[in-house]
């Protein structure tokens, strides 16, 4: 007898503009989701897949970016309106904790003695912060603006326009440890560090992951492959090609996911280099996801995600849905070639 594939689930009131990024709590199955509305909602979701909506708190202008604490107590966001917010889960209450000269589009947390919150701008600056102090600890500038940016101790990764990848050494976190330009041809849209701080992944808008290593005894094992693509199978027949939006790292089996603007999400192991499950079109754009803390979750937000322009967005402006798939090992383990 075939085994049923369980369907996708859908969370309950979902945001009502363009979703720019979800994250899971690494203590609790809560997910956050920051939008284009300008709020970041707060979701509970329960052990048969059932979502609660738990908390919201807004900005004054869209939200780009959101990041859980570590420990899991706090979630920062930041945005257009050029302000970074932390929210405290035990209090429920929202507080200014950063300020930069243009939209914030990426928040992330850094490990170390003392959590630092490092926030990067379209203003071609990442700011550090100890969120009890007002002004940043430090201030990194960039050769560009900040389009993504990761981090796993000891590694923080920053892709900016015009392709440039600047890699910072957390125990010397001021200055660049390496600086280089992205392997990929096109614009970059996401980079995401492997779980052990070795490398990390790059997505562009041109269909296409690399997987670089730090170290340069390493540098043999970089590659890069073609992914959320359609046609192209003969020299005639033109491929279209669909920007990576989300590159996503398996907590436990460390492996990974994609996600793109055909509206697909493919599993993949990079150290067999080979794809280990694509799943089925979701119908519009996927613009974001994430795991769960243990990796049974993979959540993904499908929203558009501007990827053709004004003239795309007519039919899809409303559809903005965060769904969750529930990951058989099978779908996620590593595989032998």
């Amino acid at each position: 007898m075939m085994k049923s594939t369980p369907v996708d689930m859908e969370v309950q009131h979902p945001p009502t503009d363009g979703i720019s990024e979800i994250q899971f709590s690494p203590q609790a199955d809560f997910l956050a989701a920051s939008s284009w509305d300008n709020n970041v909602r707060i979701y509970e979701i329960q052990p048969n897949g059932a979502s609660v909506a738990k908390a919201m708190y807004s900005h004054t202008a869209p939200v780009l970016c959101c990041a859980w604490s570590k420990d899991g107590t706090k979630l920062v966001s930041g945005g257009t309106d050029k302000i970074a917010k932390v929210f405290d889960i035990s209090t429920g209450q929202s507080s200014q904790v950063a300020q930069h000269d243009a939209p914030i589009k990426e928040v992330r947390w850094v490990d170390g003695p003392n959590p630092i919150l490092a926030t990067g701008s379209w203003d071609k600056t990442i700011k550090y912060w100890d969120i009890r102090q007002p002004n940043p600890v430090a201030t990194l500038t960039l050769p560009e603006r900040l389009y993504t940016m990761d981090s796993v101790f000891p590694l923080l990764v920053a892709g900016t326009a015009d392709r440039h990848i600047i890699v910072y050494h957390l125990n010397n976190p001021n200055a660049p440890f390496k600086a280089t330009t992205s392997p990929l041809k096109w614009q970059t849209r996401t980079v995401s560090c492997f779980n052990n701080g070795s490398g990390y992944a790059v997505g562009s808008i041109e269909g296409r992951v690399a997987i670089q290593y730090v170290d340069d005894k390493d540098a043999a094992q970089n590659f890069s492959f073609k992914c959320h693509r359609e046609g192209g199978q003969t020299p005639r027949d033109k491929a279209t090609v669909y920007s990576v939006n989300s590159i996503q790292w398996h907590p436990v089996h460390g492996t990974f996911s994609t996600a793109g603007s055909d509206g697909t999400y493919t599993f993949w192991d990079k150290d067999s280099r080979q794809k280990l499950k694509s799943f089925p079109k979701v119908g519009n754009p996927i613009s974001s996801s994430c795991f769960n803390r243990n990796g049974k979750i993979f959540a993904y937000a499908v929203s558009y995600d501007w990827n053709k322009g004004h003239t795309g967005a007519a039919g899809v402006q409303n559809q903005n849905k965060i769904m969750l798939h529930a990951v058989d090992d099978d779908e996620a383990k590593p595989r032998k070639r």
